[in-house]
């Protein structure tokens, strides 16, 4: 059992900055790791993803602004957002795959995210854009 935390959530102005964290309770280094945001009224969409080698990948609409990245050591998942822009309002969560390697498109699957591989999701961190 993996318990996540997300970390780094707030208010920010229009082309700001934010650092999300997540901290995992558990061993996550064979675990593909992935960010996920959810606007009010839409579906949730894949953000970015990390495979367990390091190796990362990018919804296409976010490519360019934000950057994922992982320390094993602290068993911690980063999000580095830039750019910001209010439609970027959203919870973000982070989530432990069971699989090593990431969906391709890192939103494949989130309709049915446990078959897709989601095993743990953290509670989410609210990120609030104004214009």
């Amino acid at each position: 059992q993996v318990q996540l935390v997300e970390s780094g959530g707030g208010s920010v102005q229009a082309g700001g900055s934010l650092r999300l964290s997540c901290a995992a309770s558990g061993d996550t280094r064979r675990n593909c790791m992935g960010w996920f945001r959810q606007a009010p009224g839409q579906k949730r969409e894949g953000v970015a993803g990390i495979d367990a080698d390091g190796t990362p990948s990018y919804a296409d609409s976010l490519r360019g602004r934000v950057t994922i990245s992982k320390d094993n050591a602290k068993n911690t998942l980063y999000l580095q957002m830039g750019s910001l822009k209010p439609e970027d309002t959203a919870i973000y969560y982070c989530a432990a795959s069971v699989n090593e390697v990431c969906p391709s498109p890192i939103s494949y699957g989130l309709d049915a995210p446990t078959t897709a591989g989601w095993m743990y999701w953290g509670q989410g961190t609210q990120v609030t854009v104004s214009s």
